[in-house]
């Protein structure tokens, strides 16, 4: 396999509190309670998905989408 520069996490609120991240174009999903418990999950869950660091992603970036409601 060759080496992957960057991986993409998908962010969000997650309905019962927290935050949930999903990895694009991987099978990585984590959740917890604060964002930087997130960052610190998503991490461990890179590190646990790709095991040989030649192949590990260098970068990690995530994408935080925050649904909001406003009325009208």
């Amino acid at each position: 396999m060759k080496p992957i520069k960057e991986i993409i996490f998908l962010v969000e609120e997650a309905i019962e509190g927290g935050y949930t991240a999903q990895a694009l174009g991987e099978s990585i999903f984590t959740e917890a309670e604060t964002l930087e418990q997130l960052k610190i999950e998503i991490k461990d869950a890179v590190n646990c998905h790709f095991i040989d660091e030649q192949i590990r992603p260098q970068i990690i970036r995530l994408h935080i989408v925050k649904d909001e409601v406003i009325a009208s």
